[in-house]
């Protein structure tokens, strides 16, 4: 690791602080759907949900479309931290560590809030995927097989990605992650809920969307009954 100081020598830390701070907000403004959508003359919060996130990348313009999407936004919820983890200032307050968590979490609210694109972004569960993928990347196949098993159960993406990001603070409790961990894992478990919470109620009155090709277990088992 490059020491912050050598890098900019005459930069107080508490300014190198909040410039790197800043700079994961504003990298995690970088809407994958967005500036994707700019090459096909397509603004994606105008169709489907209205979200600017990969799932209804996916229902509006396909597979391939979402999967660019979906590599930019992990891309950018990786680089926020990564960057703040090499260059962050010693011997402040705000532990390295620290900083890559609160890089992280800035680099979610930059994606739900993009200041490139008028505060209306997506939820932020790829981006935070990224992020984890740099602090804690043994949790991410955790994540995501809980994900997946509520997927193929159920069919719903958004109740899978509650269901995962909800996991995430039990994990850290289970694992005695440390406070830095713990406390980013609750945070994002509780934000990615709430991003998510227009799903839970359609959820509640019986009208969200549902991926049947992704309901394997129905397909497999459920339709033998009759």
């Amino acid at each position: 690791r490059r020491r912050a100081d050598d890098m900019m020598p005459a930069m107080p830390p508490l300014a190198l602080s909040a410039l790197l701070l800043l700079a994961a907000y504003l990298i995690g403004s970088v809407s994958g759907s967005l500036v994707l959508g700019r090459f096909r003359n397509i603004d994606i919060r105008e169709h489907g949900s209205g979200n600017a996130g990969g799932t209804n990348a996916l229902r509006t313009l396909g597979w391939k479309f979402a999967l660019g999407v979906a590599v930019i936004d992990v891309a950018k919820g990786a680089l926020a931290p990564w960057l703040v983890l090499h260059y962050a200032p010693v011997g402040t307050a705000l532990s390295v560590t620290a900083h890559g968590y609160v890089a992280a979490a800035l680099a979610v609210v930059g994606h739900v809030w993009p200041l490139w694109h008028g505060f209306r972004g997506g939820k932020g569960a790829a981006t935070g995927v990224g992020g984890l993928l740099v602090l804690w990347p043994w949790i991410v196949p955790v994540l995501l097989l809980a994900w997946i098993l509520v997927l193929v159960t159920t069919g719903y993406v958004g109740l899978s990605t509650v269901v995962a990001a909800l996991c995430l603070p039990l994990l850290a409790w289970w694992f005695d992650a440390g406070p830095e961990r713990t406390w980013f894992s609750i945070a994002m478990g509780l934000f990615l809920a709430w991003t998510h919470r227009a799903n839970l109620v359609r959820l509640w009155q019986g009208n969200e969307s549902r991926f049947e090709r992704a309901r394997l277990l129905y397909r497999l088992y459920g339709r033998s009954r009759y």
